[in-house]
């Protein structure tokens, strides 16, 4: 998944080598770097641990962020790793030059116009001029047991968990919008993970990937949620709880069914 640049541009895109991950290995699987809480001396033994478990790709971002220099961060980060790095943007200060892309979040979801489109006016200059990769990206929150960060700070309703119609008839709204990606996720720190039944009903009516984060704490949650019809996985308070290569390289194979089949 990772590319080169010329003159600050793509030479390939970060979308057309998640497509290939997704293809040839059933499945990818994405850490999400919070900077509130990682210590960026830590970044380096970080990174070789995600890399030394085949992890596709890493997000970085935060629903609410506490650190002042979040470009420094991305710089840090990307210099100790040749994984593609993401930003999954919380707000307009999260962007940064040293990112491969970043998700363009429509939160399709709820209906607070500054998340449906108003912050992405005031972003897209900036990111044009920068040079980053934009991946238009449905976003829904899913009802997860307690209110998340990002539920409060987008002041959104999220999608109820027991309504997979609801969500796979958001899904197909937000793809005929054409996004190049849908995001069902729980919530940081969610007491439950998405429900397989919400995964299912999206993955069987849309042909976009589906990226699935959110609640998820173990290897079998994960596989669950592939096997459903998750094309990504996204997790992150999980392993910032238990980051040892054991359990990455776990939730790899949990993501990887293509591979794990052709062993």
């Amino acid at each position: 998944m990772n590319e080169g640049r010329t003159n600050g541009h793509p030479t390939s895109t970060v979308y057309d080598g998640l497509r290939a991950t997704i293809r040839d290995r059933g499945g990818a699987l994405v850490v999400l770097v919070d900077p509130d809480r990682v210590d960026p001396a830590s970044l380096g033994s970080f990174a070789d641990r995600c890399l030394a478990a085949d992890v596709d790709a890493l997000f970085v971002g935060s629903s609410i962020l506490c650190r002042a220099d979040f470009d420094g961060f991305c710089r840090a980060l990307k210099a100790v790793t040749p994984l593609p790095v993401v930003g999954f943007p919380g707000s307009i200060a999260q962007i940064s030059s040293a990112l491969d892309a970043i998700l363009y979040l429509s939160v399709v979801s709820g209906r607070n116009p500054e998340y449906l489109f108003g912050q992405h006016v005031h972003a897209a200059p900036i990111i044009r001029s920068l040079g980053i990769e934009a991946l238009s990206t449905g976003y829904m929150l899913v009802e997860s047991g307690v209110a998340t960060t990002a539920q409060y700070m987008s002041h959104s309703m999220p999608l109820p968990s027991d309504k997979p119609d609801v969500a796979a008839a958001t899904a197909i709204a937000a793809e005929m919008m054409g996004m190049r990606l849908l995001f069902t996720d729980a919530g940081s720190g969610a007491k439950n993970p998405v429900p397989t039944e919400i995964v299912s009903a999206i993955s069987e009516s849309c042909s976009v990937p589906l990226v699935v984060g959110g609640g998820l704490h173990s290897p079998t949650q994960v596989n669950q949620r592939v096997e459903a019809g998750a094309s990504v996985v996204v997790v992150g308070n999980a392993v910032e709880a238990k980051s040892d290569v054991r359990f990455l390289t776990e939730l790899g194979h949990a993501t990887h069914v293509a591979q794990a089949r052709s062993i």
